[in-house]
């Protein structure tokens, strides 16, 4: 685990390297707490940074974790609402059967019941995560606490 990886350092970096990142880090406590959410959408290209810009004014700005409840709800919307809620609980990573934290919204959700995020710690309050439509990888996004 870098210690010194950032939000910003994340959106620089490849859709490789965050493949590894994620791969050889560990799951991590599960969190508790506002995140601040980046999207990284395209790694590795010039449009990363100015997709998440966007993403975080007008869709999605985070999460906000209840660890006493294994739950959380996203932030989103230009109006900061608090929707979406998940599950969470360490599982399985479908990605490579080591262990992570699952944000699980398939009995939560009617919106986004086919979704599941996969998180797990890369630096200090800084957790990688990356999503799946049913078992698809799509995207990765950051979490700063």
């Amino acid at each position: 685990m870098t210690k010194q990886l950032t939000s910003a350092t994340l959106l620089q970096m490849s859709k490789d390297d965050l493949e590894i990142l994620f791969d050889s880090s560990p799951p991590g406590p599960i969190p508790n707490g506002v995140a601040n959410g980046t999207a990284l959408i395209i790694p590795g290209t010039t449009f990363t940074p100015a997709i998440a810009e966007f993403i975080n004014l007008f869709a999605w700005q985070g999460k906000i974790f209840d660890a006493s409840k294994s739950a959380l709800v996203n932030r989103i919307s230009v109006f900061g609402l608090d929707a979406i809620l998940a599950q969470v609980y360490k599982d399985e990573s479908w990605v490579d059967g080591k262990e992570c934290i699952v944000l699980d919204y398939s009995k939560t959700s009617f919106v986004a019941h086919w979704i599941r995020d996969e998180i797990r710690l890369v630096g200090e309050g800084l957790y990688l995560g990356t999503v799946f439509w049913e078992k698809e990888r799509l995207i990765f996004f950051a979490l700063q606490f």
